[in-house]
């Protein structure tokens, strides 16, 4: 399935669309190759499969998927992928006049929202949009999804120490679960050396990683957000922004149950 964006949808009068013909000009395929498919028992609307050519749907409303791919509807809303600078506040504004998220998307003529946040030290990837309840539903603790972080700690980490992080850290307002945490590289940066470490963790709690990795011994350096969910930056160089592509906005729906 192509990743390219959907493109404008042509419907009716009465708002709807033929099902294959909503496939093919959101990029999913050819229209034949979409008729293929959802003769094929491949194409559910509303949770159920549908076959019969030349059905009709709503393209806003409708829970598509395609091979059990969420597709999402037509919107007038916006869903992007920014790289965050180092030194950039995760605010629209800042009352002491440093850059801020506003700055970095100027250009853009919505009214963003951006999905949680990162620390004005850390850079990387953050979710920016104008689907309010998506942002909501996003940065709640119920719907937290695994978010992916490399950092350059002090010193050199031992294995002992990445079982410990995996096994759970108790910080002072709780305990951290880690999902995931890999030695990336080991070397000598200084007195005390340096490691690139990666983790995987699903919480949002207040500069989590940074607090985790210094209770263990290991102060962070520098630290980057370079996954979460299915989202990856991509290569994305900092301060770029992007499209979240179909597959990716759709596993993201899902997750927050939209």
């Amino acid at each position: 399935m192509s990743e390219d964006a959907p493109r404008q949808i042509e419907t009716d009068d009465e708002g709807l669309i033929r099902l294959q013909k909503l496939l093919a000009q959101s990029g999913v395929a050819s229209r034949r190759r979409c008729e293929e498919l959802m003769l094929d028992g491949l194409v559910e609307v509303d949770g159920e499969v549908v076959t019969r050519l030349g059905t009709k749907v709503d393209p806003r409303t409708a829970v598509i998927r395609v091979d059990g791919k969420r597709l999402p509807p037509v919107s007038a809303h916006v869903y992007l992928v920014l790289n965050k600078p180092r030194g950039v506040v995760s605010t629209m504004s800042d009352p002491e006049g440093r850059r801020t998220l506003s700055d970095v998307v100027a250009d853009r003529p919505e009214r963003l929202f951006h999905v949680g946040r990162l620390d004005t030290d850390t850079s990387g990837l953050l979710l920016l949009t104008n689907d309010g309840d998506f942002a909501h539903r996003m940065a709640h603790p119920s719907y937290e999804v695994d978010k992916t972080y490399v950092a350059e700690v002090e010193g050199e980490v031992r294995r002992a120490t990445l079982q410990q992080l995996r096994d759970g850290v108790v910080l002072e307002d709780g305990p951290v679960e880690v999902s995931s945490a890999r030695l990336v590289e080991q070397g000598r940066g200084g007195a005390k050396g340096r490691t690139i470490v990666e983790l995987v963790i699903h919480e949002g709690r207040n500069r989590i990683v940074r607090r985790l990795l210094d209770e263990v011994g290991h102060p962070v350096r520098r630290l980057t957000r370079t996954r979460i969910g299915p989202v990856e930056l991509r290569g994305l160089a900092s301060g770029q922004l992007r499209d979240l592509t179909r597959e990716e906005l759709g596993a993201l729906l899902d997750r927050a149950e939209l």
